[in-house]
């Protein structure tokens, strides 16, 4: 490992948390330091570069493959790097916060693979993001044996053979980590923080225990932001003495542009891949973020009635599959969201069916495993990828050579039969305000209405109301979408929260700001690129 430097970085703005020294240390600090030297400036010009495409797509109302990197797709010849026995078999992946009870649920749950979370489902405040890190460690070394104060139920791991293998994500490039700031006060962004207190802490810890450090990696736009993930691998590998190729990263499609570009992705990081993720909000959030100004054929129905099977939905993840498996990767599918109730079996009898048949599908299409959000979901996604697997690990050698997908296909959303209803804006507003609230609290994954919603089912309904209302959508009962509509039904649901809660609950909670920042960036002309920029100044910790 290389001498450390001392650190340039000064913590801000912070309250001292307990055990945040085993994080802190003067040698992780530097190292992270050196990650933002190098590679913040680079990061810098691609969050530039994304303006200046979206500018484009705003002038063209379409997208196309990269011509300028048509030899990388037409050139059969490369595949990523074989998959580490840790992450062979991904048949079934639980995602969920680094928050110390999760932790032990999700590694002892039964998934192959943990999604630990340190992005959306994770609201950024500094104790969320230090003693995540400490959780994580815990839980490597065994020693995160924990009480529930509140009903004395106590957590342990299984042994470690039973364990779910940990794919940690970070932030996305966008965001900074404010508490963390250079000699200049520049605040280090939250992706290197993350990675780097992870990667420093974790990297040989992992190796020792036959695995190693497993990335996904959010918000990805470009094959350009792919190949700084990979210079940035490649130097913390060196850095720290880690043989080349330890690391594995699962880039998640959920961005339009991104979409076009799978291939390159995969190349970029071809040395460190492991595969690609299809998911569902974020994707849907960045078509409409990027074809806002595209008139009514980019105008998306409900939220919840666009679904996998939707044409322009289901090119994307067949695309996904073909690409991943003729470069060798894997191909993992979207999120089983469901939360099961302990009071209405009958709910759950439906929400399982619709589960069942979703990873049904995704097996039957070709992918290699799938995400849930609660471990009663574990074995419905196991049986469905059971019965198409057996004893293999995967399904690469599925190579899906009949799928032909063209450019348009991608983004013909008016293809969906669909049209946006009165009661999916008033779900907008619901969703958006219950969870900005928690969110504002600290809690990034949040149980609503029987689901679990993170910060992607925020930004999805706070986009589309922003699109339904630029757009001049006339629902389904005839109400034309207007700012002023959308006020109306945000004060009523205030007062219906109030009403639930009580006044009390209620004036403990943040649920007037909740609901002045859904309305910011669901009526404000100029729209915002992430909700949870404008948040984050407003999220106390």
């Amino acid at each position: 490992m290389s001498a450390p430097a001392p650190t340039s970085l000064a913590i801000v703005d912070a309250e001292p948390l307990p055990r945040q020294d085993e994080v802190l240390t003067e040698a992780a600090l530097a190292f992270v330091a050196e990650l933002h030297r190098r590679f913040t400036p680079r990061r810098d010009e691609l969050l530039a570069r994304r303006t200046e495409r979206r500018a484009e797509i705003a002038r063209t109302s379409t997208l196309d493959f990269l011509p300028e990197t048509a030899a990388i797709r037409a050139d059969d010849s490369w595949k990523v790097a074989p998959s580490p026995a840790a992450l062979d078999d991904r048949r079934v992946e639980i995602t969920g916060p680094t928050d110390r009870k999760m932790t032990i649920n999700a590694l002892n749950s039964g998934a192959k693979v943990w999604l630990a979370d340190f992005e959306d489902a994770s609201a950024p405040t500094w104790e969320n993001v230090v003693l995540g890190q400490v959780n994580m460690a815990d839980a490597y070394t065994r020693n995160i044996d924990f009480t529930d104060e509140r009903t004395g139920k106590s957590y342990a791991l299984r042994p470690n053979e039973e364990l779910a293998t940990v794919v940690m994500r970070p932030r996305g490039w966008h965001l900074n980590e404010r508490h963390l700031v250079d000699a200049d006060g520049t605040p280090v962004p939250g992706a290197l923080v993350d990675f780097g207190l992870y990667f420093f802490h974790n990297a040989q810890r992992l190796l020792d225990l036959g695995k190693g450090p497993y990335f996904y990696l959010p918000k990805t736009e470009s094959h350009l932001e792919a190949r700084l993930w990979n210079e940035v691998f490649v130097f913390a590998q060196d850095y720290m003495g880690i043989p080349q190729g330890t690391v594995r990263a699962t880039v998640l499609i959920e961005t339009i542009t991104a979409a076009y570009e799978m291939e390159e992705i995969l190349y970029e990081l071809r040395d460190h891949a492991s595969g690609l993720n299809a998911g569902r909000w974020d994707y849907l959030f960045s078509i409409v973020k990027n074809f806002r100004d595209g008139g009514a054929r980019f105008v998306l129905p409900d939220r919840n009635a666009v679904t996998m099977t939707a044409p322009f939905m289901r090119a994307y993840t067949e695309l996904l599959v073909r690409t991943c498996h003729k470069r060798g990767a894997h191909a993992i599918g979207g999120m089983a969201a469901f939360i099961p109730s302990r009071r209405d079996e009958e709910v759950n009898k439906v929400a399982f069916e619709k589960v069942r048949a979703d990873k049904d599908r995704e097996a039957g299409d070709g992918f290699d495993g799938s995400w849930v959000a609660h471990p009663d979901l574990v074995p419905i996604a196991m049986e469905s990828f059971d019965k198409v697997l057996g004893d293999k690990p995967h399904q690469k050698d599925r190579l899906r050579e009949d799928v032909r997908v063209e450019a348009a296909d991608l983004i013909a959303v008016d293809s969906l039969d669909a049209r946006p209803t009165y009661a999916g804006l008033v779900n907008a507003v619901q969703v958006g305000i219950r969870y900005i609230e928690a969110w504002l609290r600290g809690l990034g994954a949040v149980a609503i209405f029987n689901l679990m919603e993170d910060a992607a089912t925020a930004e999805i309904s706070r986009s589309q109301i922003w699109q339904w209302i630029n757009a001049g959508v006339v629902l389904d009962n005839g109400e034309k979408v207007t700012a002023d509509l959308v006020r109306k039904v945000a004060a009523e649901e205030l007062a219906n929260i109030r009403t639930e809660l009580g006044e009390e609950a209620f004036a403990a909670g943040n649920w007037q700001q909740a609901h002045d920042l859904l309305l910011k960036v669901a009526l404000d002309e100029d729209y915002a690129d992430f909700l949870t920029l404008p948040a984050y100044e407003q999220l106390k910790g």
